[in-house]
């Protein structure tokens, strides 16, 4: 699933760092650094799969050779506490090319070259191999000042403002955005990233009208594991796969980032039930069938998502994962949402009269899977009571999930 990550940290001689060191380790080279008069050798390091340097028009030669370009930027700094570069981390779609993601990144340091006339240092890396396979991602490393054919002159005064700083950065995250939203376009993937808050998104989608993304965008940011948190969850995983039991989080902030992508995961499953089934009940409506028809064709469309298996089974599971998190049942959040709908209310009374009409011409209820529906047994010694029906088959042994 395509998602969006851009982050902007500066590198600060206060904390004990140098741009040559940073530069060296994102690209996996040995930069010797004449300020420090030290050696930076990262050379054994892997998982490095493009670098490149971007500058402005006539910027110096010496600008494309990258322990030359960071010591010069080093040079030009004269306090103990500068800040001699500023790093861009951005998360890359795994669902484009290589090539795509090194063009979108190249593109978008190119923007950075022209927007601010700095020196632009590109690494690619491939997903650490021990971690999400998706996680492309790239560092670009910037100078804080422009870089002009004399060398470094003026410092970036707009990225560091306050004033400013916020809204450049914001501006830089839309064209991130953008650049990433094309790429996944030309490779035909209907998935799109948004580089705005949850809740100005949540406001758009209200505003047009799409309940389903709102309610599905109603949720905290993810909370970030940081590193300590992460080297120990990473090695719980590897654990627990040599041995070959089911990974359990390990550490409180571990357990927490893990049940939100657990239950969004389910949430986002169990939306796309009800998108399918709308859709479905749309379609075969046009083409001119009945209501039954096209509600019974909707609850197969909605059964039938690859992968989704059991809806009701699914349902559970988040409410059971989701528990500390959820402010209300993913059941009765749906549930709401379906029922403020016109198109999904239409097709429940299409499944309620479908099943009425089963039960008449069988003599007997029709269960369907996944749902709760009373049902009256046959025998009379049990006469009008009431059994709570959760799963079974109906006619023709199709499945279907109530909505």
């Amino acid at each position: 699933m395509a998602s969006y990550h851009l982050s902007v940290k500066t590198v600060k001689r206060s904390a004990g760092r140098s741009a040559t060191a940073a530069a060296a380790y994102r690209a996996g080279e040995s930069i010797a650094c004449e300020r420090e008069g030290r050696v930076h050798d990262y050379t054994a390091k892997s998982g490095v799969l493009e670098t490149f340097i971007l500058a402005p028009e006539g910027a110096p030669n010496w600008a494309q050779d990258r322990a030359a370009l960071w010591n010069a930027a080093e040079a030009r700094e004269t306090r103990k506490n500068s800040v001699t570069a500023r790093e861009w981390e951005v998360s890359l779609p795994s669902e484009i090319s290589d090539a795509d993601r090194v063009e979108i990144t190249r593109d978008f340091a190119q923007a950075l070259v022209d927007r601010y006339g700095i020196a632009v240092d590109v690494a690619i890396h491939a997903p650490h191999r021990e971690g999400d396979q998706r996680n492309h991602h790239a560092h670009i490393l910037t100078s804080t000042r422009r870089l002009e054919p004399e060398g470094f002159t003026d410092k970036t005064r707009v990225l560091d403002a306050a004033k400013t700083g916020g809204v450049e950065i914001e501006e830089m995250r839309g064209v991130w955005a953008g650049l990433q939203n094309a790429a996944l376009e030309r490779a035909a993937v209907l998935e799109r990233v948004d580089h705005r808050s949850l809740e100005t998104q949540r406001e758009a989608a209200l505003e047009r009208g799409d309940a389903l993304e709102a309610e599905a965008l109603d949720r905290d940011p993810e909370l970030k594991l940081g590193p300590a948190a992460n080297a120990i969850e990473r090695r719980e995983m590897r654990a627990a796969e040599r041995e070959g039991r089911t990974y359990e989080p390990v550490t409180e902030r571990g357990a927490v980032v893990y049940a939100a992508r657990q239950a969004r995961t389910v949430y986002n499953d169990m939306r796309a039930r009800v998108l399918a089934a709308r859709e479905t009940y749309a379609l075969e409506r046009d083409a001119g069938r009945d209501r039954v028809s096209s509600g019974l064709a909707a609850l197969r469309a909605a059964a039938g998502r690859q992968g989704l298996g059991d809806g009701h089974s699914l349902v559970e599971g988040a409410e059971k994962t989701a528990e500390p998190l959820a402010r209300g049942s993913i059941r009765e959040r749906l549930a709401g949402i379906v029922a403020r709908d016109v198109g999904a209310t239409e097709l429940k009374a299409d499944v309620e009269d479908t099943r009425q009409r089963l039960v008449s011409a069988l003599g007997r209820a029709v269960p369907v899977k996944g749902t709760e529906i009373e049902l009256e047994d046959g025998d009379e010694r049990d006469g009008k009571e009431k059994v709570r029906q959760r799963e079974g088959r109906s006619l023709g042994d199709d499945t279907g999930w109530s909505i």
